[in-house]
Order: C-alpha cells, then sequence, then structure tokens
C-alpha cells in the first residue's frame, strides 16, 4: 500500500472527511484530495501535520509493516528502498519505517542544485540535522546557518525552515520528534498541528 492509499485509508477508518482533516493540518480540501489520489508527492512536514491530525506518527504513512522492538536495516536494504521525490524537488529515504509507533521520525535527505524549489517549512515538534555530504544552506527563523559535512543544528521545528543547498549535492540526515498522539488531537486545529505559531508567517508554510 503506497502514502496516498495509507492516509485515505486511515481518514475513512476515522470516519472523517477531507474538509475536516486539511482543516485540522492547515491547507485546502483540494491539497488532501491531490494527496490521497497520489496526484502529488507531498513534502515530509506535509505528511507530519496530515500524520498529527489522524492522530498518528509519521511512519505510519511510509511503511505497513507494523514492527516493534529493534528494527535493523542494512546499507544495501536502504539504498534498494529507493528515495520519494517530493514536489518541493529533493528526494528522502524514510529510515526504520517498518515500526510506525517510534516517538523519533529519522529520515536521509538527497537535495541537488537548482531542483530544491525554495520554500518555507513548519511543522510540530523538534528537529535534528547532522550533513553528510556536500554544504547547505539552512534558515532557521530569520538565521541562515552554512553547513558543512559533520556540521549539525536542532531547532524547535514550529519556526519556519528552509534548506537550500550550497554544493551541487548534498546528503543530510534529519531526526523529527513529534509529539504523542494525544498530544496531537488536543492540539489547536493550526498548520504547524500543534503550538501557536511564533509568528504569523508560520501559517503559510507548509512541506
Amino acid at each position: 500500500m503506497d502514502i496516498a492509499s495509507r492516509i485515505r485509508k486511515l481518514r475513512r477508518r476515522q470516519g472523517r472527511t477531507l474538509e475536516e482533516v486539511a482543516g485540522r493540518c492547515g491547507f485546502t480540501k483540494s491539497l488532501l484530495s491531490k494527496i490521497e489520489n497520489a496526484r502529488t508527492v507531498p513534502p515530509v512536514a506535509t505528511l507530519t501535520r496530515i500524520a498529527a491530525a489522524l492522530g498518528v506518527g509519521t511512519s505510519a504513512l511510509l511503511d505497513g509493516e507494523g514492527l516493534s522492538g529493534t528494527v535493523r536495516a542494512s546499507a544495501a536494504q536502504i539504498e534498494a528502498q529507493g528515495a520519494v521525490r517530493t514536489e518541493s524537488g529533493y528526494r528522502f529515504r524514510a529510515l526504520a519505517a517498518g515500526r510506525p509507533d517510534k516517538l523519533m521520525q529519522p529520515f536521509l535527505f538527497e537535495v541537488e542544485e537548482g531542483q530544491v524549489r525554495r520554500h518555507s517549512l513548519s511543522h510540530a515538534g523538534e528537529e535534528f540535522l547532522y550533513v553528510l555530504e556536500g554544504r547547505l544552506r539552512y534558515r532557521v527563523g530569520r538565521t541562515e546557518h552554512l553547513l558543512d559535512p559533520g556540521d549539525s543544528l536542532y531547532f524547535d521545528a514550529e519556526e519556519e525552515h528552509e534548506v537550500t543547498p550550497a554544493s551541487a549535492r548534498a546528503r543530510y540526515l534529519a531526526v523529527f520528534v513529534e509529539r504523542p498522539a494525544e498530544d496531537a488531537r488536543r492540539a489547536p486545529a493550526l498548520g504547524t498541528g500543534g503550538k501557536a505559531p511564533r509568528s504569523s508567517r508560520a501559517r503559510k508554510s507548509a512541506r
């Protein structure tokens, strides 16, 4: 089952409408319909919002294995799963996606110069990233950070953030920490899926 089918199945199982879930996420019914019908592949932050609105972890939308305990994946297995290319122009691989009940959501991102569409991001929780290869310009709030291999950032993901490749190609590990599902259900019906935004600009961000 693909991402689109999982989202649609979860929403219908909960007896919820497109309008309700889209409103909870902070974007339009039309966008959610396109996602559910596989007409667009949303960025990870958009998936994070949808998962929070549905009361599940992001990995529940990415993998249906339902494993628990220790989940091991070899480099060959990670490479074989292939990368998902989003509408924003970057690619990602979900790591440890076979365990849907985890609190941390690790991803391997790949970006190429000239391919990433400029866009501000915002979602609930906290985020950590570690640069593996290439250089990145990563803006958090009003501060832009130039990151080389081995550099890292940790920040509140509700703050607007934006990634721009500063080399022909870059790869980085990003780990999102989500709120428990119960907290997500009680969160305000806001684009961030959680706390009130720190500025009005956060309302217009979507990944």
